[in-house]
Protein backbone atom coordinates (compact mmCIF):
# COMPACT_ATOMS: atom_id res chain seq x y z
CA UNK A 1 0.00 0.00 0.00
CA UNK A 2 1.39 3.45 -0.88
CA UNK A 3 2.20 5.70 2.07
CA UNK A 4 3.05 8.72 -0.10
CA UNK A 5 1.01 10.35 -2.84
CA UNK A 6 1.54 13.13 -5.35
CA UNK A 7 -1.35 15.28 -6.51
CA UNK A 8 -0.38 16.85 -9.82
CA UNK A 9 -1.83 20.24 -10.65
CA UNK A 10 -1.59 22.31 -13.82
CA UNK A 11 1.16 20.97 -16.06
CA UNK A 12 1.62 17.75 -14.08
CA UNK A 13 -0.90 15.35 -15.55
CA UNK A 14 0.78 11.95 -15.49
CA UNK A 15 2.93 9.67 -13.36
CA UNK A 16 5.84 9.37 -15.78
CA UNK A 17 8.31 9.86 -12.91
CA UNK A 18 7.23 6.47 -11.50
CA UNK A 19 8.04 2.95 -12.69
CA UNK A 20 5.64 0.10 -13.51
CA UNK A 21 2.61 2.37 -13.30
CA UNK A 22 -0.85 0.90 -12.96
CA UNK A 23 -4.11 2.87 -12.99
CA UNK A 24 -7.33 2.17 -11.14
CA UNK A 25 -10.73 3.69 -10.51
CA UNK A 26 -11.40 3.96 -6.78
CA UNK A 27 -15.04 4.14 -5.70
CA UNK A 28 -15.77 6.40 -2.73
CA UNK A 29 -18.92 7.72 -1.02
CA UNK A 30 -18.26 10.97 -2.89
CA UNK A 31 -17.81 9.58 -6.38
CA UNK A 32 -14.95 7.91 -8.22
CA UNK A 33 -11.30 8.91 -8.33
CA UNK A 34 -8.62 7.89 -10.83
CA UNK A 35 -5.45 6.90 -9.01
CA UNK A 36 -2.20 5.67 -10.52
CA UNK A 37 0.42 3.79 -8.50
CA UNK A 38 4.02 3.07 -9.31
CA UNK A 39 7.45 2.57 -7.84
CA UNK A 40 10.25 4.99 -6.99
CA UNK A 41 13.47 3.94 -5.23
CA UNK A 42 11.73 0.96 -3.68
CA UNK A 43 8.71 2.96 -2.54
CA UNK A 44 5.15 2.55 -3.76
CA UNK A 45 3.78 5.97 -4.64
CA UNK A 46 0.24 7.01 -5.59
CA UNK A 47 -0.53 9.73 -8.12
CA UNK A 48 -3.69 11.74 -8.81
CA UNK A 49 -4.06 14.21 -11.68
CA UNK A 50 -6.16 16.89 -10.00
CA UNK A 51 -7.56 18.31 -13.23
CA UNK A 52 -7.96 15.00 -15.03
CA UNK A 53 -6.38 14.05 -18.34
CA UNK A 54 -5.33 17.08 -20.36
CA UNK A 55 -6.66 19.55 -17.80
CA UNK A 56 -10.28 18.65 -18.47
CA UNK A 57 -11.71 19.59 -15.03
CA UNK A 58 -11.75 23.25 -13.89
CA UNK A 59 -10.69 24.03 -10.31
CA UNK A 60 -14.18 24.71 -8.95
CA UNK A 61 -15.45 21.33 -10.22
CA UNK A 62 -12.60 19.10 -9.01
CA UNK A 63 -13.97 16.31 -6.81
CA UNK A 64 -11.60 17.05 -3.95
CA UNK A 65 -13.43 14.80 -1.50
CA UNK A 66 -13.31 11.75 -3.77
CA UNK A 67 -9.59 12.26 -4.44
CA UNK A 68 -8.60 12.63 -0.79
CA UNK A 69 -10.91 9.87 0.41
CA UNK A 70 -9.51 7.50 -2.22
CA UNK A 71 -5.92 8.19 -1.18
CA UNK A 72 -6.77 7.76 2.50
CA UNK A 73 -8.55 4.45 1.81
CA UNK A 74 -5.38 3.23 0.07
CA UNK A 75 -3.30 3.88 3.18
CA UNK A 76 -1.62 7.12 2.08
CA UNK A 77 -0.25 9.15 5.01
CA UNK A 78 1.59 11.95 3.20
CA UNK A 79 0.53 14.03 0.20
CA UNK A 80 2.76 16.35 -1.81
CA UNK A 81 0.68 18.52 -4.12
CA UNK A 82 1.77 20.81 -6.94
CA UNK A 83 0.14 24.10 -7.89
CA UNK A 84 0.63 26.87 -10.42
CA UNK A 85 0.31 30.27 -8.75
CA UNK A 86 0.48 33.96 -9.50
CA UNK A 87 2.77 36.09 -7.38
CA UNK A 88 1.71 39.07 -5.26
CA UNK A 89 5.31 39.82 -4.27
CA UNK A 90 8.09 41.10 -6.51
CA UNK A 91 10.64 38.86 -4.80
CA UNK A 92 8.62 35.75 -5.68
CA UNK A 93 9.46 35.68 -9.36
CA UNK A 94 8.13 33.52 -12.20
CA UNK A 95 10.04 30.24 -12.12
CA UNK A 96 10.52 30.39 -8.35
CA UNK A 97 8.96 27.83 -6.00
CA UNK A 98 7.07 28.62 -2.80
CA UNK A 99 6.45 26.03 -0.08
CA UNK A 100 3.31 27.64 1.33
CA UNK A 101 2.46 27.44 5.03
CA UNK A 102 -0.84 29.36 5.36
CA UNK A 103 -3.92 30.08 3.27
CA UNK A 104 -6.69 32.63 2.82
CA UNK A 105 -9.88 31.02 1.53
CA UNK A 106 -11.99 32.93 -0.99
CA UNK A 107 -13.74 29.91 -2.48
CA UNK A 108 -17.56 29.84 -2.43
CA UNK A 109 -19.23 26.75 -3.81
CA UNK A 110 -17.03 23.77 -2.93
CA UNK A 111 -17.87 21.02 -0.44
CA UNK A 112 -15.15 21.58 2.13
CA UNK A 113 -15.57 18.86 4.75
CA UNK A 114 -16.25 15.17 5.19
CA UNK A 115 -18.28 15.92 8.33
CA UNK A 116 -21.66 17.35 7.41
CA UNK A 117 -23.72 15.71 10.15
CA UNK A 118 -25.60 12.46 9.82
CA UNK A 119 -23.66 9.27 10.45
CA UNK A 120 -20.27 11.00 10.22
CA UNK A 121 -21.28 13.71 12.65
CA UNK A 122 -19.79 17.18 12.89
CA UNK A 123 -16.07 17.82 13.43
CA UNK A 124 -14.43 21.22 13.85
CA UNK A 125 -10.95 20.60 12.50
CA UNK A 126 -8.00 22.67 13.69
CA UNK A 127 -6.03 24.26 10.84
CA UNK A 128 -3.82 26.63 12.82
CA UNK A 129 -0.99 25.14 10.77
CA UNK A 130 -2.80 23.92 7.63
CA UNK A 131 0.22 22.50 5.79
CA UNK A 132 2.52 19.84 7.23
CA UNK A 133 5.61 21.54 8.62
CA UNK A 134 7.67 18.35 8.46
CA UNK A 135 7.02 17.66 4.78
CA UNK A 136 7.29 21.38 3.98
CA UNK A 137 10.75 21.59 5.55
CA UNK A 138 11.81 18.53 3.57
CA UNK A 139 10.68 20.19 0.32
CA UNK A 140 12.57 23.39 1.14
CA UNK A 141 15.74 21.48 1.99
CA UNK A 142 15.46 19.40 -1.19
CA UNK A 143 15.09 22.46 -3.43
CA UNK A 144 17.96 24.30 -1.73
CA UNK A 145 20.29 21.31 -2.05
CA UNK A 146 19.51 21.28 -5.77
CA UNK A 147 20.13 25.01 -6.15
CA UNK A 148 16.52 25.67 -7.19
CA UNK A 149 15.05 29.08 -6.15
CA UNK A 150 12.63 28.39 -3.30
CA UNK A 151 10.81 30.46 -0.66
CA UNK A 152 10.27 28.82 2.72
CA UNK A 153 6.74 29.82 3.63
CA UNK A 154 4.06 31.97 2.08
CA UNK A 155 0.33 32.56 2.28
CA UNK A 156 -1.69 30.97 -0.52
CA UNK A 157 -4.82 32.91 -1.49
CA UNK A 158 -7.33 30.42 -2.90
CA UNK A 159 -9.94 31.87 -5.24
CA UNK A 160 -12.94 30.14 -6.79
CA UNK A 161 -11.87 30.38 -10.43
CA UNK A 162 -11.83 29.50 -13.18
CA UNK A 163 -11.42 33.19 -14.06
CA UNK A 164 -8.29 35.06 -13.07
CA UNK A 165 -8.53 37.77 -10.42
CA UNK A 166 -9.10 41.49 -10.93
CA UNK A 167 -6.38 44.00 -10.14
CA UNK A 168 -8.51 45.29 -7.23
CA UNK A 169 -8.81 41.80 -5.76
CA UNK A 170 -5.06 41.33 -5.98
CA UNK A 171 -4.46 44.63 -4.15
CA UNK A 172 -6.83 43.46 -1.42
CA UNK A 173 -5.19 40.04 -1.15
CA UNK A 174 -1.76 41.65 -0.83
CA UNK A 175 -3.00 43.97 1.93
CA UNK A 176 -4.41 40.97 3.78
CA UNK A 177 -1.03 39.27 3.74
CA UNK A 178 -1.33 37.02 0.72
CA UNK A 179 1.83 36.07 -1.15
CA UNK A 180 0.63 33.88 -4.01
CA UNK A 181 -2.76 33.25 -5.57
CA UNK A 182 -4.20 30.03 -6.99
CA UNK A 183 -7.45 28.09 -7.27
CA UNK A 184 -6.94 24.61 -5.81
CA UNK A 185 -5.29 24.38 -2.39
CA UNK A 186 -8.59 24.76 -0.51
CA UNK A 187 -10.39 22.55 0.37
CA UNK A 188 -7.78 19.96 -0.62
CA UNK A 189 -5.46 20.64 2.30
CA UNK A 190 -8.35 20.83 4.79
CA UNK A 191 -9.81 17.52 3.67
CA UNK A 192 -6.40 15.89 4.02
CA UNK A 193 -6.15 17.21 7.58
CA UNK A 194 -9.61 15.83 8.42
CA UNK A 195 -8.28 12.45 7.35
CA UNK A 196 -5.17 12.85 9.51
CA UNK A 197 -2.89 13.00 6.47
CA UNK A 198 0.19 15.16 6.03
CA UNK A 199 -0.24 17.61 3.16
CA UNK A 200 2.25 20.04 1.64
CA UNK A 201 2.17 22.11 -1.53
CA UNK A 202 4.97 22.93 -3.95
CA UNK A 203 3.70 26.11 -5.60
CA UNK A 204 5.42 27.22 -8.80
CA UNK A 205 5.16 30.91 -9.63
CA UNK A 206 4.11 31.14 -13.27
CA UNK A 207 3.36 34.86 -13.48
CA UNK A 208 2.84 38.05 -11.53
CA UNK A 209 -0.82 38.50 -10.62
CA UNK A 210 -3.25 40.97 -12.20
CA UNK A 211 -2.22 44.59 -11.80
CA UNK A 212 1.34 43.54 -10.99
CA UNK A 213 1.97 41.84 -14.33
CA UNK A 214 2.63 44.36 -17.11
CA UNK A 215 0.49 42.29 -19.51
CA UNK A 216 -2.87 40.56 -19.52
CA UNK A 217 -2.94 37.13 -17.95
CA UNK A 218 -3.47 34.07 -20.11
CA UNK A 219 -3.75 30.36 -19.37
CA UNK A 220 -1.23 29.79 -22.18
CA UNK A 221 1.33 31.83 -20.23
CA UNK A 222 0.80 29.63 -17.18
CA UNK A 223 1.21 26.43 -19.21
CA UNK A 224 4.34 27.75 -20.95
CA UNK A 225 6.09 28.66 -17.68
CA UNK A 226 5.11 25.32 -16.16
CA UNK A 227 6.49 23.46 -19.17
CA UNK A 228 9.78 25.37 -18.94
CA UNK A 229 10.20 24.54 -15.25
CA UNK A 230 8.50 21.17 -14.90
CA UNK A 231 11.87 19.40 -14.81
CA UNK A 232 12.82 21.32 -11.65
CA UNK A 233 9.40 20.63 -10.19
CA UNK A 234 9.80 16.90 -10.75
CA UNK A 235 13.31 17.02 -9.24
CA UNK A 236 11.92 18.59 -6.06
CA UNK A 237 9.00 16.18 -5.89
CA UNK A 238 10.97 13.01 -6.34
CA UNK A 239 13.89 14.18 -4.23
CA UNK A 240 11.48 14.78 -1.34
CA UNK A 241 9.59 11.51 -1.92
CA UNK A 242 12.86 9.60 -1.80
CA UNK A 243 13.83 11.29 1.47
CA UNK A 244 10.55 10.82 3.34
CA UNK A 245 11.13 9.07 6.66
CA UNK A 246 9.29 5.91 7.63
CA UNK A 247 7.63 7.52 10.65
CA UNK A 248 5.88 10.85 11.09
CA UNK A 249 7.01 13.37 13.69
CA UNK A 250 4.34 16.00 13.09
CA UNK A 251 0.87 16.50 14.56
CA UNK A 252 -1.15 16.11 11.37
CA UNK A 253 -2.77 12.87 12.58
CA UNK A 254 -3.87 14.30 15.95
CA UNK A 255 -7.35 15.00 14.56
CA UNK A 256 -7.96 11.24 14.34
CA UNK A 257 -7.54 10.89 18.11
CA UNK A 258 -10.01 13.73 18.69
CA UNK A 259 -12.53 12.15 16.32
CA UNK A 260 -12.17 8.81 18.13
CA UNK A 261 -12.75 10.50 21.52
CA UNK A 262 -15.82 12.35 20.27
CA UNK A 263 -17.32 9.21 18.78
CA UNK A 264 -16.59 7.34 22.01
CA UNK A 265 -18.50 9.97 23.97
CA UNK A 266 -21.45 9.67 21.59
CA UNK A 267 -21.71 5.93 22.20
CA UNK A 268 -21.37 6.11 26.01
Amino acid sequence: MPKVAIIGGTGVYDARMLENVTKAVVDTPYGTAWVATGGYQGLEVAFVARHGAGHSVPPHLVNYRANIYALSSMGVERIIATAAVGSLRQEMKPGHFVIVDQFLDFTRSRPSTFYEGGERGVIHCDVTVPYCEEVGALLVDTARQMGIPVHAGGTYVCTEGPRFETAAEIRMFAQLGGDVVGMTSVPECVLAREMGMCYATVAMVTNYAAGISPTKLTHTEVIDIMAANVANLRRILMGAVGAVSASRGCGCADILEEIARLRGQETD
